[in-house]
């Protein structure tokens, strides 16, 4: 039994439900309802303080670059992919519909472990779901790496940047998708592709962000 089943009332039955994301609408998620209320049940049910649910929504930077990876499937076919601070694993979903090789996808929230283990079922892909802080290395060897609005805040924006540049000097071929909250400064950033996100998707704060970009991490030459 998961997190997730173990406290139906709180996270589960009446918060949460397999819905198409609005940009990705071949892929459905668990998503909350309210993602506040679902915070709010989940830490009276475990009786303890528990990060944001970020897990539970379909952000505009995640779906950008899940609609570019299935619409571009070159990018991952037969090769292996970490998905970075992939929340509900949407992106990872994408790339193994793509057809990669291996996807891992990577979360420091155990409740996003347990979702991305959940919606992968839910779409007949098979995602190796990955608990750890990767932030200080390179991307474990992956053929490609991709993050999907993982610039929320800027001490974030910074180690995900620094992070993402190591990866793209060691080789990968690395996506960004993001709508623009905390991007830094950085000449390493090429912007590949520009969407205009469907008014009911995303979150309440994505409401003021109508375009979305995906980005391509250059080498250092």
């Amino acid at each position: 039994m998961t997190v997730l089943d173990s406290h139906p009332d709180a996270a589960g039955i009446d918060q949460v439900r397999l819905t198409p994301v609005p940009l990705v609408p071949e892929i459905r998620l668990l998503l909350a309802q309210d993602a506040i209320v679902l915070w709010a049940r989940l830490e009276a049910a475990e009786g303890r303080h528990l990060p944001a649910p970020y897990w539970a929504s379909a952000w505009a930077g995640g779906q950008a670059l899940a609609r570019y990876v299935l619409d571009h499937p070159d990018t991952v076919a037969g090769r292996s992919v970490l998905d970075l601070a992939s929340g509900s694993g949407l992106v990872a979903i994408a790339a193994a519909l793509a057809g990669a090789h291996t996807v891992t996808a990577n979360d420091v929230d155990p409740y996003a472990i347990e979702a991305i283990g959940a919606n992968a079922r839910a779409n007949g892909v098979t995602v190796r779901p990955l608990a750890d802080d990767l932030l200080d290395g390179d991307g474990h060897g992956a053929d490609v790496v991709l993050a999907g609005d993982v610039l929320y805040d800027a001490t974030m924006a910074r180690r995900v940047v620094s992070f993402l540049t190591r990866a793209a000097d060691r080789g990968a071929d690395v996506l960004l998708g993001d709508p623009g909250r905390q991007r830094p400064r950085t000449d390493r950033l090429r912007r590949v592709a520009s969407y205009a996100m469907p008014a009911v998707a995303g979150t309440p704060e994505d409401a003021q962000l109508p375009r979305t970009e995906v980005f391509a991490v250059d080498r250092r030459t």
